[in-house]
């Protein structure tokens, strides 16, 4: 499977290439005597249009406007969850002592998230050792939840450029009488649409930066952090439910009869989010994208051959930015109801659980349990 990052740099490929070419945007309003500028506008950006290596190249050479965004944040770098957790864990002192008593190993695996390696005895031989795994929860989370929004966010920029690149298309064609301003209204629609969308993303991005900064106790001493392109990949099988109920039999073994029933409870909501939340990640990852990504191509060997107009195109950088903002959100809820679930397996009471029905650009909505 490809990654999120390639399959946005795609897009990039598309929008760079019809933002490049004036000649493009004017080719659907030009004369039969400039038949040659609409043939070197569409073999210009044809020599664009698809390929890992061609991806590789455009970005490589393109690396300072790909890499570097308006607004983008300066500051520590947290290049993973496992540093979030570490860094989450110096803010609260109190926790020195436990982190101590639970040793190097076991520190290691809360830290890397790989709690059901964890002795189900560990929070009633060490105290405090519940306030340990909550910090690290809310760390690892923020986290996520940051990166996530950094990635949404650069889409939705893409998605603005391809509806600008549109509007400026329609008016040319309207000044020349080509168009009516009933057919520009549309154009003009879709540009608002995205530039609304890019609004919200930019919002929920400075949010999550704003959780993230709180969480790891920098409020007031920086403004954001340096994060990675993308969240890590989801596993290619989830954990499975044998596995699951034996972790959840052995640590209600180890809790008192009240909060052994309320973790019954919440464990079977946990596990029915993790699963979902996983089977969503893997469509929206695989079939969904792997579509796209065909579409997507098809299109553009279509517009090389003049069977696609410049308007199918934009449409389809559009298409394929959305479903990468979908397959980011999918991806986001998974790795968030991985560590609720590992929580309650821990004996952990999160307030809520992700909810997997919100918009790939928005923050993870909350679900009672």
């Amino acid at each position: 499977m490809k990654s999120l990052f390639c399959h946005r740099a795609t897009s990039q490929l598309l929008v760079a290439g019809l933002l490049a070419l004036p000649l493009a945007l004017s080719a659907q309003t030009a004369s039969p005597s400039q038949e040659p500028d609409w043939r070197r506008a569409n073999d210009a950006v044809g020599a664009l249009k698809r390929g890992h290596a061609d991806v590789l190249k455009w970005e490589q050479a393109n690396a300072g406007a790909s890499t570097t965004t308006p607004g983008s944040t300066t500051g520590v770098a947290i290049p993973n969850a496992e540093a979030a957790v570490r860094m989450a864990w110096t803010v609260h002192r109190e926790l020195a002592r436990p982190l101590s008593k639970l040793g190097p190993l076991n520190e290691q695996l809360i830290a890397e998230g790989r709690w059901t390696e964890l002795d189900s005895s560990l929070q009633r031989r060490v105290e405090d050792a519940g306030e340990v795994l909550e910090v690290a929860a809310a760390g690892r989370k923020a986290w996520v939840e940051a990166v996530a929004a950094q990635q949404v966010l650069k889409h939705q920029r893409d998605m603005m450029e391809a509806a600008q690149a549109a509007l400026e298309l329609g008016q040319r064609m309207v000044t020349v009488g080509n168009w009516s301003k009933l057919q520009l209204s549309q154009v003009q629609l879709a540009a608002s649409t995205a530039r609304m969308n890019l609004r919200r993303a930019q919002q929920a991005a400075a949010q999550a930066q704003n959780k993230l900064v709180k969480t790891m106790g920098q409020t007031g001493l920086q403004d954001g952090f340096v994060l990675p392109d993308q969240l890590p990949a989801i596993p290619a099988q989830a954990m499975t439910e044998a596995d699951l109920q034996k972790r959840a039999d052995a640590i209600r073994n180890q809790l008192p009869g009240a909060e052994s029933l309320r973790n019954r409870a919440l464990a079977r909501g946990a596990m029915k989010v993790y699963w979902a939340a996983h089977a969503l990640a893997q469509d929206s990852q695989g079939d969904v994208l792997k579509t796209r990504e065909f579409i997507t191509e098809e299109t553009v060997l279509h517009y090389n051959g003049m069977l696609k107009s410049v308007w199918d195109l934009l449409d389809e950088v559009r298409n394929q930015s959305q479903a990468t903002v979908d397959a980011i959100g999918a991806q986001r809820d998974f790795w968030i109801a991985e560590t609720d679930l590992q929580w309650v397996l821990q004996g952990g009471e999160p307030d809520s659980f992700v909810s997997l029905g919100g918009a790939g650009g928005d923050a993870p909505t909350a679900a009672a349990h």
